[in-house]
Order: C-alpha cells, then structure tokens, then sequence
C-alpha cells in the first residue's frame, strides 16, 4: 500500500507538456545561401532562434521583435512613474489637488517625453 503513495506523490519538477503543445515533427527545408543567411539575420534581430522564427511565420504570418535594451529601459522608467502618480494621487486627495499641480504637470510632461521616445 505505501508504493501506490509514492506514485501519486508530487516528485516536482516542470509539469508534463500536453501532445498538442510537444515539438514532435521535424521537416527539412532546403534554401539557398542568401535565403538562408536572410533567415538568420532576421531571427537574430528578433532574438529568437531560427525554427521559433519559421514557427511565428507560419502562425502569424509576421515576427514581432523582442523588445530592445533600450525601450526596455523606457518601460522601466514608466513603471517607476506609475508609482509616482499614486503617491501623486494620494497627496491630492488628502490635501488637495491645488498643492501637487505642480508636480502632476511635471510628472504628465516626464511620461509624455518618454512615449514620444519609444514611438507610441
């Protein structure tokens, strides 16, 4: 009776993946040297490997880019904004929005520099 225990027994580790989702087909595609080196330079610039490109290529029709260094460091920036803005709200509320109008502004100016920066 204590072995059927041990099998139902979480051992832990990373679940099983579900037949749908296994990478189990593998097929050979045969493509000239520029194609090819195409194909690499585009999955590097979007940070993936080659067979993940072929794969969104094939689901989506496009590759979308990894975000950059760069915008990944606007994204930061805006989170620590977005607190900013919540103490900025609280201060409004309890004392007033006359007292923290001065910092909203800036603080609405800071964000808008920032998306103008990343292109939205």
């Amino acid at each position: 009776m204590e072995h059927k225990e041990d099998k139902k027994r979480n051992k832990g580790g990373r679940p099983k993946k579900e037949t749908a989702e296994k990478l189990s087909y593998r097929i050979g595609v045969k493509m000239a040297a520029a194609d090819y080196f195409r194909l690499l330079t585009r999955a590097y610039e979007a940070g993936i490997s080659p067979s993940e490109y072929m794969r969104e290529c094939f689901r989506n029709g496009y590759v979308q880019e990894r975000l950059s260094k760069e915008h990944s460091d606007y994204v930061r920036q805006l989170c620590g904004m977005a607190n900013n803005l919540n103490q900025l709200a609280h201060k409004a509320n309890a004392g007033g929005f006359s007292e923290a109008r001065w910092d909203c502004k800036v603080a609405v100016a800071r964000i808008h520099e920032l998306l103008n920066k990343i292109g939205i």
